[in-house]
Formats: C-alpha cells, sequence, structure tokens
C-alpha cells in the first residue's frame, strides 16, 4: 500500500528511479549541505540573534521549504536559508547599517510576500529575464568574495592594517592554524568528492581546537528546541520604514537568480528541462516563497534552493520523494543546538571560503571581450566586497551598466525595467549625499 502511495504521487517508475535511490540521494544531499544548521547561527548571532534560536529557525524553515518543493513540485532540491543572503543580513544591513534584527526579519517577511506575488503573477519570471547577463553573473561572483572575505576575516587569515587597511594575520594564532587545517581538509575531501566534506572539516577543525584547548567541549549533544527566542520577534512596522526599500529589493534581485541559477544547474544535471524549460517552475519558485515567509516568522534569513542538490541527484535522486528524507533530517537536527552553537568561527570559516570560492565560477560566463559588459561586471564584482555591502556593488553595477552603454551608443541594449533602476539607485545616492 504505501509503495503504491509513493508511485501515484512521486511518479518513481516514469522517473526511472526507486524508494531506496531517493532515500541515498536525500541523505545524500542533507550530507553535503548539513553545515548551513552550524553555520547560519554563526553567522546570524552576530547579528545579535540568539543562536539557538537560529539553530531551530534554520532547521524547520529548512525541513518546510523542502517538504513543500518535493510535494508540491516533485524535484528532489532542497532548501535552506542561503549563504550569501545571512551575510548580507549580519554585515550589510545589521552591522554596516545599524538596522535591528527584528527589523531585518521584517523585511525578510515582506520580501517573501512579494516573491509569493510576484510568482503568482509570473512576474518573477519576466523580472529574471529583464537583468543583463553581465550583472547577474557578475552579482554571484561579487557575493562569493564577499562571502569569502567573511571567511578569512573569521579565520584571522586577513586583518586590518592602518597602513594597508588589511594585512595577512599571524600564523602563530593557534585559531589561525585551526582555520587553515580545516580548509586544507575540506579542499582535499571535496577534490576526493566525499559527500560531506564541508560538515566533516567543521567537525574535525572544532575538535582539533578543543584539544589545543582554544575550545570547549559542547555542554550537551541534544536538547530541546528554543523557538521563543526567535519565534514572532520580526518588526514589520520598522521594515516598513522609508528607505529599507532598497534592502527588499536586494533579497529580492539576490535570490531571484540565486534560486533560477540553483534550478537550472540541478534540473539540467538530472535531466528534468524539456525543449528549454523547467516544468512546473511556478511551484518550484513557490517553494522558496513560502520558506522564506516562514523562515522569517521563525527568525533566519531568506530560504533558497541549494546547489548542494546536485550530489542528491548524482546518487540517483530523481524526485521529490528525496525532499521527504532530507526535511526529516533537518528536523532531526532541531533537537541538536548545544552541538552546533559550541561550533567556533574559526571552524566554520573555511565552509565560507569555499563557498564563495564555489561562487565565483559565474565570472567565466561573462563576455569580456565586450567592454560595455565587462566594465559593469568589473564595477560590481569589485565593489561587493571592498564596501562589504551587496547591494551598493549591486547598484554601482547597474549605474555603470547603463552609462556604458549610453557611451557605446547602445540605448536600444537597456531594458525599460534598467532605465527605472538605474534612476532610483541614482535618486537614492543623490538623496544620501544631500543628508
Amino acid at each position: 500500500m504505501a509503495s503504491l502511495v509513493l508511485e501515484r504521487h512521486f511518479h518513481l517508475a516514469a522517473n526511472h528511479t526507486t524508494v531506496r535511490r531517493e532515500l541515498l540521494g536525500g541523505l545524500t544531499t542533507f550530507l553535503t549541505m548539513a553545515y548551513i544548521v552550524v553555520v547560519n547561527p554563526q553567522i546570524l548571532s552576530q547579528a545579535g540573534i540568539p543562536a539557538e534560536g537560529v539553530v531551530f529557525a534554520t532547521c524547520i524553515s529548512s525541513a518546510v521549504a523542502t517538504l513543500v518543493m518535493g510535494l508540491y513540485a516533485n524535484y528532489p532540491i532542497a532548501m535552506a536559508p542561503g549563504m550569501s543572503l545571512n551575510a548580507y543580513f549580519t554585515y550589510s544591513v545589521c552591522l554596516g547599517m545599524h538596522v535591528p534584527w527584528r527589523t531585518v526579519l521584517g523585511v525578510i517577511f515582506f520580501s517573501g510576500v512579494f516573491f509569493l506575488i510576484l510568482t503568482v503573477t509570473r512576474i518573477r519570471e519576466q523580472i529574471v529575464n529583464g537583468i543583463p547577463d553581465c550583472l547577474k553573473y557578475s552579482t554571484a561572483a561579487g557575493i562569493g568574495l564577499f562571502i569569502a572575505f567573511v571567511g578569512l576575516r573569521n579565520a584571522k587569515l586577513v586583518v586590518s592594517n592602518p597602513a594597508t587597511f588589511v594585512g595577512l594575520g599571524n600564523f602563530s594564532d593557534r585559531e589561525v592554524q585551526a582555520a587553515c587545517f580545516g580548509l586544507v581538509l575540506a579542499v582535499a575531501l571535496m577534490m576526493r568528492k566525499i559527500n560531506g566534506a564541508i560538515l566533516i572539516s567543521i567537525f574535525a577543525t572544532t575538535l582539533l581546537g578543543i584539544l589545543r584547548g582554544i575550545s570547549t567541549w559542547p555542554r550537551a549533544i541534544f536538547s530541546l528546541p528554543h523557538p521563543s527566542y526567535t519565534w514572532l520577534q520580526l518588526d514589520l512596522r520598522g521594515a516598513l520604514r522609508l528607505g529599507l526599500w532598497e534592502i527588499i529589493f536586494v533579497f529580492l534581485f539576490v535570490d531571484l537568480f540565486d534560486n533560477i541559477g540553483t534550478l537550472v544547474g540541478v534540473c539540467e544535471q538530472g535531466g528534468f528541462i524539456v525543449n528549454g524549460k523547467i516544468p512546473r517552475v511556478g511551484r518550484a519558485l513557490m517553494s522558496d516563497a513560502i520558506g522564506t515567509i516562514f523562515g522569517a516568522l521563525t527568525g533566519t534569513s531568506t530560504v533558497t534552493s541549494y546547489i548542494e542538490s546536485a550530489a542528491g541527484v548524482a546518487a540517483g535522486a530523481r524526485t521529490g520523494l528525496s525532499n521527504i528524507v532530507v526535511a526529516a533530517f533537518f528536523l532531526a537536527a532541531a533537537f541538536c543546538s548545544p552541538l552546533a552553537t559550541a561550533v567556533p568561527g574559526y571552524a566554520t570559516a573555511p565552509a565560507l571560503i569555499l563557498v564563495g570560492a564555489l561562487m565565483t565560477e559565474s565570472i567565466s560566463r561573462v563576455d569580456w571581450k565586450d567592454f560595455t559588459e565587462a566594465f559593469p561586471a568589473f564595477v560590481t564584482i569589485l565593489a561587493t566586497p571592498l564596501t562589504f555591502s551587496i547591494a551598493t556593488g549591486l547598484s554601482l553595477g547597474l549605474i555603470s551598466y547603463t552609462l556604458a552603454k549610453v557611451a557605446a551608443g547602445k540605448f536600444r541594449q537597456v531594458s525599460v525595467l534598467i532605465w527605472i533602476l538605474t534612476a532610483l539607485f541614482i535618486l537614492r545616492y543623490l538623496y544620501l549625499a544631500a543628508e
């Protein structure tokens, strides 16, 4: 009876898969992305959010969004809070702009509602198609450098220097040594295509730190979740203040392309694309909208599709049944808060560096021979890490794109959407200059 129900809902035979392959694929996907349970609380806690609450929010929002993707869209693509967006949440908005974390959760909630509206009305796909490719690729690469820089800083491999702004860290520092060990280990495991390479590296580095006396053993392994720390703590009224709309737009923009890029990549690998299109793409996009709204309510940043799902597809996953397995593991992980919060920053730093490195792959797709494409891409890639702001990198990239095309006489290549966004960003900088 159970096999018939699974076959009827997930169409296992039509997708040339079995229950066993789906279970193995789901386990593989979870192992490759389980590091988010540790890394996300590390990042968001720096914004002032209680780490125990973020562990719960990360696990429950990931489980819900992953279930929606599996049951509603029937794709083996797992969901969790995005690495680039949690960094933007903490370092650019909370620490850089001094916006309270409860207010930013309100911003996340509204961005999720906009996701939902744009998905239902199919405007979301039109927006994606309206942004120039050079800005799509350069934004991803710029975010990758931004995340890698944060990782290098957390590892103390890059430190402030009054003469040169930044400089190389001190290798006599035991935390630096531990971070270097974790980075080398993670790279070695990834080169050998070992599932869970980043997660193994995090725990091995933490163990090394404990043995060397720079960290302490967790007080426990399991505990009951603490949802009250972050549940319904969002400030919706504060999020509607004038001046936060740009932040909402950045969350929208980054997740738009992050999610679309992941969907295309995983679906291409799994052979799901038909005639150049992704079947049930509206349902797939609905998953991150629901996940983002739920994540804001529980206390975490934007939820999006994870490229690590490709590991599960490579292991045989072809339907949403594998997502049920991933969601079950995330729910179980919600009871491991003491273990997750005991992991030090130097142990998670290699994960940030490696994720950043993987995101810079998109640089190769920029048309560097066309300077009207190359220059905006260069500005975006450079400005994002140097200004410590994804929003600034994106806005300067859009402005430079329009100026470059106009200077070259290529007016027709600037769409109405780009003209509107350019005007808004220029007005934004004029407003800041007049303050």
